[in-house]
């Protein structure tokens, strides 16, 4: 649900966006970091906010990462 933030704060098309490992942080709401894959080799880590359900928001994207490979840990920032 925010590829489409993702293109247009990164200025990028994305043929290939597939989710690889993700980390949850519960908060006043839920902080998602996701490493997505977004060419054969090149990557890029997310942080997507996700508000309380009775808030009836869908998630958005709170920030990112680019130039990260398979094999760079999937931090909090």
């Amino acid at each position: 649900q925010v590829k489409p933030q993702f293109e247009k704060q990164a200025n990028m098309n994305c043929v290939v966006f597939t989710a690889i490992e993700y980390k949850i942080q519960v908060v006043a709401g839920t902080i998602s970091f996701i490493k997505v894959q977004v060419s054969d080799d090149q990557y890029v880590h997310l942080k997507v906010f996700q508000s309380l359900p009775y808030e009836n928001q869908g998630p958005s994207l709170a920030g990112f990462q680019t130039g990260k490979t398979r094999y760079d840990p999937l931090d909090y920032f």
